[in-house]
């Protein structure tokens, strides 16, 4: 049996979400064997210095794991940087990794899976990573599946993959145009992603997983998913990078996700399966001119 991939927790100022997240981790069942390293941000200011030690205060009571080691900033570095940074430091010395932030809550088999899946393409140079969630959808998932690109909640590489990360924008963004890639990247125009993009450059967000996304997508690697979630996002609508789309939804079936026996290449079923759901998520041409009213 390979080692165990550590795991990676990104939090800064809100204790109960941390608490809840380490909590659902703990219950895993390889939670005993494995790694995990906590980086906690430091402050933006002096409104947040006090959560944040509330945070820390909890971080030193966290046990159930083979060790636990807290790596406090001591100045923020905002999500973007520390979450770049953090990634890139545990890879260059185990070579593998599983990421998490402090708003999401994983099932009992999230780390089997994650550790199934790191192994198994660990050799496999076009699967660039592992996903935990998948969204709501209404149609059946195959038990897993391909799609291009990556993700970010709840997820897992390898040094081999990240090395393709291309942390400039405004490359990835013209690379996309030269291409002609934009449709396809954007699920046939039924996801942002461009304007994801096209925001990240111009300051108004800090998104890294848009920049990882496109940097995999652009590279025609492939992130496995899960027929059916093991991530849980609890914080989103609240979150650094928190949008008025609600994308959380309870574990509908508490049992392992079986890794395997799949082709690797983009499944087209459940990409046409996500382009209805994102389509789903659109908002009527009424409720647009509403919106626009209002603004």
């Amino acid at each position: 049996m390979k080692p165990l991939s550590p795991i990676i927790l990104f939090v800064y100022n809100r204790p109960e979400h941390t608490r809840k997240t380490i909590e659902a981790l703990r219950a895993n069942n390889l939670a005993k064997d494995s790694e995990l390293f906590i980086y906690s941000d430091g402050p933006k200011d002096s409104n947040s210095a006090g959560k944040i030690q509330e945070v820390r205060d909890y971080l030193k009571t966290v046990n159930g794991f083979r060790s636990v080691s807290v790596i406090e900033r001591k100045e923020n570095m905002g999500l973007a940087k520390s979450i770049i940074s953090g990634v890139t430091e545990i890879l260059d010395r185990y070579g593998k990794i599983i990421v998490l932030e402090d708003d999401l809550v994983t099932s009992p088999y999230f780390l089997q899976y994650m550790n199934d899946g790191l192994d198994l393409y660990e050799n496999e140079e076009r699967v660039a990573s592992v996903h935990g969630f998948v969204y709501p959808v209404k149609q059946e998932l195959p038990e897993t599946f391909f799609l291009r690109g990556a993700d970010c909640w709840g997820w897992a590489t390898w040094k081999r993959a990240w090395d393709r990360f291309e942390p400039d924008g405004k490359k990835l963004l013209a690379e996309l145009e030269s291409k002609g890639l934009i449709s396809e990247f954007n699920f046939d125009n039924t996801r942002g992603f461009s304007a994801m993009l096209e925001r990240q450059i111009a300051g108004v967000n800090d998104s890294w997983a848009i920049r990882w996304h496109t940097s995999a997508f652009l590279a025609n690697m492939l992130t496995l998913y899960p027929g059916r979630t093991l991530v849980d996002n609890m914080g989103q609508a609240g979150g650094t990078h928190g949008g008025r789309v609600q994308f959380r939804h309870a574990f509908e079936d508490h049992s392992p996700v079986r890794v395997g026996n799949i082709v690797v290449e983009e499944n087209t079923e459940a990409r046409d399966i996500f382009k209805d759901y994102f389509h789903s998520l659109k908002p009527s041409i009424l409720r647009r001119i509403i919106n626009k009213i209002r603004q």
